[in-house]
């Protein structure tokens, strides 16, 4: 069984080539229940995404991080099985099933054989509907959590993370690592668990997609015994937040020979009538994976201030941002700030040219086939389509509104949208030339790694 399973997994890819041109049907399960479903019969093998709305930001003010523990024990044991019992039952099946949370859902991932579709499925459905939350379980995971924020809290990419969080977003479920502290995670009880579990998995905020060996009448009867006795309602959504960050510089002394940057501003929603052109821009800027970027071309390759730099236009469900990331040796941080800086305010005074947006074009439209390279890849997207108010057809039209963009509309876009005396920096280390804005003040001193 595993080595079938091994081999399947190993050819998988071969069952979607790299192409968007696909059939995605809707569907509605006898219980009512929606989901996205694309057929592929070549091998006996589904991949089910299940995502419910909401993830650790649902967390309480006083429990943070309980989204995020209640999760990693839902493979702790359920129904009549212990922690070891299901992970015995899972492997008998040769199934994967994952849980994730993060801050705008909680995601159930799997991936089956169609002859144990079934079986898979009831266990699933026992870590949703009856998980056991055991005390030792609790305190296993409680201390795997623990540990991880105890390494976070020297590690420079967290903390500048969370400073910069902090201060965009203030008191905001954003605004907090969504792991909890060592004091709220400490403090979380059993009952917490359970009303975290109560509050994020319900029938009024779930998304389903499936990709491969499975019909539509199959995946109405899966949904409805997988989903079916979930509460109707769960805890109420959190507000929208502005990015409330103003512009300036917040240093965060830290003792390392290298200094990490964090920078951002106000950005763009998916919904906006602008959002591809702002997508084009923030590809020329500093899109991730770009190398022809203005950012990669001036910060790296023609002064070699650093290996890498990134930006991106992040659309979350309650807030919208424009965030990059560098790291530099202390002595070139602040010419490597000055060129963000410079490049931030170049392309809202001048835009972009003709030749930069064809070639950004070219790029995004070449690369967007590519993400459907497999069953449990195209599960995800179609998960993510549906959370953000997609059509099916969106896969199809997706790289027809990238072309629309004209050079007029996106300089326009430029000068509205990029602001570099709102561009908030967060650098954790010890940049030479550089200190706080008297605006910003400093973040309080971290120490550094314990030589071992």
């Amino acid at each position: 069984m595993k080595r079938l399973y091994a081999a399947l997994i190993l050819t998988i890819f071969a069952a979607f080539p790299a192409r968007a041109e696909i059939e995605i049907q809707t569907l509605t399960s006898p219980g009512g229940l929606k989901a996205w479903l694309v057929e592929e019969h070549s091998i006996p093998f589904v991949a089910l995404e299940v995502r419910f709305r909401g993830g650790t930001s649902l967390d309480a003010p006083d429990k943070r991080g309980a989204v995020n523990l209640m999760t990693g024990l839902l493979e702790e044991g359920a129904g009549e099985l212990d922690a070891q019992g299901f992970a015995t039952a899972r492997e008998a099946l040769a199934a994967r099933i994952q849980f994730d949370a993060g801050g705008d859902g909680l995601t159930v991932s799997a991936r089956m054989l169609t002859e144990n579709r079934d079986e898979v499925v009831a266990l699933m459905r026992s870590a949703l509907v009856e998980p056991r939350f055991d005390a030792d379980a609790i305190e296993r995971v409680r201390g795997q959590v623990l540990a991880n924020l105890k390494s976070r809290a020297t590690d420079p990419q967290d903390i500048v993370g969370e400073t910069f969080d902090a201060l965009a977003y203030g008191d905001h479920p954003y605004g907090s690592y969504d792991g909890g502290t060592p004091e709220s995670v400490a403090a979380l009880t059993r009952d917490d668990l359970v009303a975290a579990f109560q509050g994020a998995i319900a029938r009024d905020r779930v998304y389903v997609s499936a990709v491969g060996d499975i019909t539509a009448a199959e995946l109405g009867t899966l949904m409805d015994s997988l989903l079916g006795d979930l509460p109707e309602t769960g805890a109420e959504m959190p507000v929208d937040v502005a990015f409330g960050a103003s512009g300036g510089i917040t240093v965060v002394p830290f003792p390392s020979p290298q200094s990490v940057a964090r920078f951002g501003q106000p950005g763009i929603g998916i919904e906006s009538p602008d959002f591809f052109a702002a997508y084009l821009l923030n590809t020329i800027l500093g899109g991730a994976g770009y190398f022809n970027s203005r950012l990669n071309q001036e910060v790296r390759e023609t002064r070699g201030l650093t290996y890498g730099i990134s930006t991106y236009l992040i659309d979350s469900d309650h807030a919208e941002s424009i965030i990059g990331a560098v790291s530099t040796v202390n002595p070139r941080m602040a010419e490597t700030v000055e060129v963000v800086r410079a490049e931030w305010a170049k392309i809202a005074a001048e835009g972009v040219t003709a030749e930069e947006l064809a070639a950004a074009k070219t790029y995004l439209t070449g690369a967007y086939p590519l993400r459907f390279d497999g069953n449990e890849p195209i599960a995800q997207i179609l998960v993510g389509m549906q959370m953000d108010d997609r059509t099916p057809d969106y896969v199809t039209t997706r790289n027809a509104q990238v072309e629309a963009v004209t050079l007029e509309q996106i300089n326009r876009v430029a000068a509205e949208l990029y602001r570099p005396e709102a561009l908030r920096f967060v650098i954790v280390g010890a940049p030479e030339g550089l200190e706080s804005s008297d605006d910003a003040g400093a973040g309080e001193p971290v120490d550094g790694p314990t030589p071992g």
